[in-house]
């Protein structure tokens, strides 16, 4: 009786192991399940963790590396990020997806020519993605070569006719360059995709501003202070109504340029 009962013992044991992870690999995919939902939580510490030990148990999982690269970038950890986001390409070249993070994470570390390369290596890759062909204009602008961002800007306006980041990036560098008139053009092309863009009304309202109508200024600037009375621009809109109400407004023709 004795010897039955430990026989069967040992084929419960036998079975228990037979019914655990069969190796380390899969203990990996495991740990990572729970830190991909840990990471869904927007608990980045924890999932940390858990990826962590996934990769103590497998270091050739190139997802893992990435996810962990997320996980630095949510928690500011921007050289951390950039490490194991380099992992991940080392391992799964062909990645857009990384090289963009990549690329957003030297942005945040203030390295755009190295921004630059990724976005430029994701977009061979998926020529179409507005989000990275946006922020490769950012990286331009971060390394001073307005001219090369404004001709992204304008392509991907072109190739994404709706893709409101462009219109509003390309429009505020013409406002820098004191190209008032041309900014303006943008922002009415912005109120035509998107007329709640309630926003945009005091940019437009600077525009007529700086190019002599106070008239139209006065009118945007109200229907922004209408429309967007909490804004951080609305200290000033109000104090420049104010001024415009003691100048005489001067009214003549305007004719606005196309974006192009």
């Amino acid at each position: 009786m004795l010897k039955e009962e430990e026989e069967l013992k040992s084929n419960k044991s036998q079975n228990n192991y037979m019914s655990a992870p069969s190796s380390g690999k899969k203990m990996s995919d495991v740990l990572k399940q729970q830190a991909d939902n840990l990471m869904k939580k927007n608990c980045f510490k924890q999932a940390v963790s858990k990826y962590l030990n996934s990769v103590m148990l497998d270091k050739n999982n190139s997802k893992t590396y990435y996810a962990l690269g997320l996980c630095y970038k949510n928690m500011n950890k921007i050289s951390k990020a950039i490490e194991n986001l380099e992992k991940s390409i080392i391992l799964e070249p062909s990645s857009p997806e990384v090289f963009f993070e990549l690329g957003l994470c030297h942005l945040k570390d203030e390295s755009p020519c190295k921004a630059i390369k990724c976005f430029i290596q994701s977009i061979q890759m998926e020529p179409d993605n507005p989000e990275v062909i946006y922020n490769l204009g950012l990286a331009h602008e971060m390394a001073q070569e307005e001219d090369m961002a404004l001709m992204i800007y304008q392509k991907l306006i072109e190739n994404s006719p709706t893709y409101l980041n462009a219109y509003l990036r390309k429009s505020q560098l013409l406002l820098n360059m004191e190209l008032y008139k041309q900014a303006l053009g943008l922002y009415m092309n912005v109120l035509k995709i998107n007329p709640k863009y309630t926003k945009i009304y005091s940019k437009i309202g600077l525009c007529f501003d700086k190019l002599g109508h106070q008239a139209y200024a006065k009118r945007f600037y109200k229907k922004f202070l209408s429309s967007e009375p909490n804004d951080e621009q609305t200290s000033f809109v109000l104090k420049r109504v104010e001024k415009l109400r003691q100048i005489k407004s001067i009214k003549t023709p305007l004719t606005l340029v196309a974006s192009k």
